[in-house]
């Protein structure tokens, strides 16, 4: 089951757009984590960790309902985490 949704992938999209960078240059590599078991109760679960091809730098964050990865990205991003 996909974790990230259409909306945060638009999302993760348009940063990288407003900020003139190239979405070719970015990975998304998604781990689900979500317990089988308990998937209907808790809900998803699990990690997508961003790369940059370019720098070879990679960044990891939670994933699942209710998660803010795509902020925390933009955020990183901004800071240089990816340079």
């Amino acid at each position: 089951m996909k974790l990230i949704e259409p909306d945060e992938r638009n999302d993760f999209h348009a940063i990288l757009q407003g900020r003139h960078l190239d979405a070719d240059d970015f990975e998304l590599h998604e781990m689900d984590t979500t317990d089988p078991k308990t998937d209907e109760i808790l809900g998803l679960t699990g990690f997508v960790t961003v790369s940059r091809k370019s720098s070879g730098r990679k960044k990891q964050y939670p994933i699942g309902d209710g998660s803010i990865w795509v902020a925390e990205f933009e955020r990183d991003l901004l800071q240089g985490a990816f340079s």
